[in-house]
């Protein structure tokens, strides 16, 4: 079998399960968020290198975002502070890539995006800390599992294209 139709029967398969995972628990998580660990995986390079750096640029998005978030929520005002409050947030999430931990923009980009929408679309109390570490840790654990999904999703292609060569 060519690796694209194993991708295709292995990421399938695998949706499915993500998707009950998201949908029919009551964990919370967000499949949404879930399907963007899982695409970032791959932008990353897919394997295990892929796997640790949009995990841990993940991470860093998402605190950046969490922390920003929170900052807005407390100082509260115009449409013109909480843009600069933001701007100033993307400086630091950029700056991040001075570390080569840190260096996979896109996706802190993710994590930072996906934990604002979250937030903010689902009406989170963000100067709220409580209310915004746990979205923080909703986002996170969706776009993480989303990683994990995609290794696995990589590693049954693989197997089930070398199988039949």
């Amino acid at each position: 079998m060519n690796i694209i139709t194993a991708l295709a029967i292995s990421i399938g398969a695998l949706a499915a399960v993500a998707t009950y995972l998201c949908l029919g628990t009551t964990f919370g998580l967000q499949v949404w968020a879930l399907f963007i660990g899982w695409g970032s995986f791959y932008h990353t390079g897919g394997g295990t290198d892929g796997l640790t750096k949009s995990a841990i640029n993940h991470v860093w998005g998402v605190a950046v975002a969490a922390v920003t978030l929170f900052v807005v929520g407390t100082v509260g005002g115009t449409t013109v502070v909480t843009s600069v409050i933001i701007g100033i947030s993307v400086v630091v999430l950029v700056l991040g890539a001075h570390s080569s931990m840190l260096n996979t923009i896109p996706a802190g980009v993710y994590g930072y995006a996906s934990t604002a929408a979250f937030s903010l679309l689902s009406g989170v109390a963000i100067g709220d800390v409580a209310a915004m570490g746990n979205a923080a840790a909703i986002v996170l654990i969706s776009l993480i599992l989303g990683n994990i999904f995609g290794f696995v999703s990589e590693k049954v292609a693989g197997a089930m294209s070398a199988k039949v060569a």
